[in-house]
């Protein structure tokens, strides 16, 4: 074979996997996220979260689901999962808000429709041109 036909295939094979779909499942920390500046600036300290865990009060919506994704250009994996976090997190206040409750409780994540329980981490999914991330959880007054 040819040089020039093994240098053929070669690149055909690189562009293929570099064009392949990527959905790389990450965990990151809800902390790290909750404490970035862009978190500072988005969410509301009035409406309180609590994930994996219950909220006292009088649960007044269940199992409501926010499912964000956002773009990953000129973004780390771990950026443009904080940011569909955030985007998530925020549905959710906003959505306490408008329901008069205080509180969002039994927040899990929740990527398409399997529940990661945790109250350290939320689950990520990370690909070539987005990252999503959905959660779950209760509306509480």
């Amino acid at each position: 074979m040819k040089l020039s036909s093994k240098l053929g295939i070669v690149l055909a094979s690189v562009l293929i996997a570099a064009c392949a779909p990527r959905n790389e499942t990450q965990y990151h920390s809800i902390s790290a996220a909750l404490n970035t500046p862009e978190a500072k600036e988005v969410l509301n300290p009035k409406v309180k979260l609590y994930f994996g865990t219950a909220a006292p009060g009088k649960v007044v919506k269940e199992n409501v689901v926010s499912n964000k994704k956002t773009n990953t250009a000129n973004k780390t994996d771990e950026k443009s999962c904080q940011w569909a976090f955030l985007s998530a997190v925020k549905q959710f206040q906003d959505r306490a808000l408008r329901e008069g409750a205080t509180k969002v409780g039994n927040l899990v994540s929740y990527y398409q429709k399997n529940t990661y329980k945790s109250t350290t981490q939320y689950e990520c999914h990370a690909g070539n041109l987005m990252s999503g991330v959905a959660l779950k959880g209760d509306i509480v007054k």
